[in-house]
């Protein structure tokens, strides 16, 4: 998809179709005016027959309006004009590029990043607006034996701002938009891939395919014989059941100005079966526990995104590839594993399995004397029953580090919702035989499983995200979301002080 941005007036607009938006009721934009007045109240005279009252997501295409030299004018209901908030703006936006790509509109100068949404400045509009084009767009059909194809697919928009003065700010939100896309794009097509393709050794070629791209991105590997030398038996136990070995993906991107400067460290879950081992889930859609690497998927798109944007700061992804299965070797409820820590666990349900692989894989990072770290996982069906699929769950022990990650949702649309990290709920963790169980029971199981993780970072500031609900649609339409990346990209450009909207 191409984007650009100008500032023009839409009568002089040339194009298969000028999209402008109404609204309720039956009340033109601005724009919408202009194009009413140029074509002698010929919108006008249709609004007043019933045809579009203006409701968010109604769609009404003209062909031929008198005196407009585009082909098409794509009239777009946008609700109440006072109530025009960021959901409701990108929900009008993917209606829109879907109505323009079924109606053979191979390009389009679209007017509605025009439109006032409350407290988002130009910048914020043609961005998401990429962004939310980008993801309607998306499908994944690379193991279709038979593709079906748009017959004139959407091929290229133009934003229209009011002004020249805010070109540059259109400019850097389609570059910015497209590089958070990209990222979101590469996180939906490991994660789409099956398991018996997308295995932790899948995770690490992704990697390294990408280094081969980018001169400042190097990619390293730890096997299981590496693993067993740094005593991480904790992750090596959980992927003893599968013939496919565990590797953790070591990604360091290289940007800023002093190769010294401290790095700030994603660590991803990397999951790329869980069939809960011993502790065997139901049958009922364990094809999705596929989407168990959803954050290791989650960590490789934003270090895509973070090369595209090609930003000043030192970044390093650990993907941490595992495969949950039951086997003859595969480990036990009942086991006692010493974790890379030296910290001893007995394990209650080898179903809460991802925190015994990124306890280690925390551990191992100490060694990059990070900045800050950043965990994220789809670890706990907990967090879906607490806060469903639109917000991800955030837990910290440094309240900074919480703001930022929780502003940087607000900013992307990709929101976290924090939830308590307190020590009331360290005594679920407690055990008779070892240093603490693996499992913290039924209530609070998304706090219990960070309050793990939260045992393995007492050396430098950290956050957990828990995308077990926003990482992936279940169901007739299941499919990553290309969640976290938008959230981690915005944190790593508000961190790089990279100049962004006005």
């Amino acid at each position: 998809m191409e984007f650009s941005v100008k500032s023009g007036s839409p009568e002089k607009q040339r194009s298969a179709c000028i999209v402008v938006g109404v609204y309720e009721p039956r009340r033109l934009s601005g724009i919408a005016e202009q194009l009413d007045k140029i074509s002698e109240g010929y919108i006008s005279n249709i609004l007043r027959k019933g045809d579009l009252e203006g409701k968010p997501g109604q769609m009404l295409l003209l062909h031929h309006v008198p005196n407009v030299l585009s082909e098409r004018v794509l009239l777009v209901g946008c609700g109440k004009e006072r109530e025009l908030d960021e959901r409701q703006y990108k929900q009008i936006i993917a209606k829109t590029i879907n109505t323009l790509n079924e109606t053979g509109s191979m390009e389009a100068v679209c007017f509605l990043s025009e439109l006032h949404v409350k407290g988002r400045d130009i910048y914020w509009k043609v961005r998401q607006a990429v962004e939310t084009t980008n993801d309607s767009l998306y499908s994944f059909d690379a193991l279709k034996s038979s593709k079906g194809e748009t017959r004139r697919p959407l091929r290229k928009i133009v934003f229209n701002v009011p002004t020249r003065r805010e070109l540059p700010f259109g400019e850097r939100a389609i570059e910015h938009g497209n590089a958070v896309s990209e990222g979101m794009r590469l996180c939906r097509d490991v994660a789409n891939m099956p398991p018996n393709i997308c295995n932790p050794a899948y995770l690490a070629s992704q990697a390294r395919q990408m280094a081969e791209q980018y001169d400042n991105l190097n990619v390293t590997t730890v096997g299981e014989e590496q693993m067993a030398e740094l005593g991480m038996n904790s992750y090596l136990a959980v992927g003893r059941g599968s013939a496919n070995e565990s590797i953790m993906t070591i990604m360091k991107y290289q940007g800023a100005a002093n190769a010294d400067e401290q790095p700030i460290v994603l660590v991803g879950k990397g999951l790329t079966f869980d069939s809960g081992g011993i502790s065997l889930k139901p049958g009922e859609a364990m094809d999705e526990m596929k989407y168990d690497m959803g954050g290791a998927a989650g960590v490789i798109g934003t270090m895509k995104t973070l090369c595209e944007m090609n930003l000043p700061v030192n970044v390093i992804g650990v993907l941490a590839g595992c495969e949950n299965m039951p086997g003859s070797n595969a480990y036990r409820p009942g086991d006692i594993l010493t974790t890379m820590s030296g910290q001893t666990v007995e394990v209650l349900n080898t179903d809460a399995e991802g925190r015994l692989v990124l306890c280690d894989a925390l551990t191992y990072v100490e060694r990059f004397d990070p900045e800050l770290v950043i965990d994220t996982a789809t670890l706990t069906g907990a967090c879906v029953i607490a806060l469903g699929k639109h917000a991800s769950g955030l837990f910290s022990s440094h309240n900074p580090l919480a703001h930022e990650i929780l502003n940087a949702g607000d900013q992307s649309g990709d929101r976290a919702w924090r939830m308590p990290l307190w020590d009331d709920y360290q005594e679920m963790l407690e055990s008779p035989f070892a240093d603490f169980t693996n499992l913290g029971g039924r209530p609070a199981g998304s706090i219990t499983a960070a309050c793990f993780l939260s045992r393995f970072t007492k050396k430098y500031n950290w956050a957990h995200i828990d995308v077990a609900g926003s990482a992936w649609n279940s169901g007739k339409n299941k499919g990553s979301t290309g969640r976290p990346v938008p959230i981690l990209s915005q944190f790593l450009l508000n961190r790089s002080g990279v100049e962004q909207g006005e």
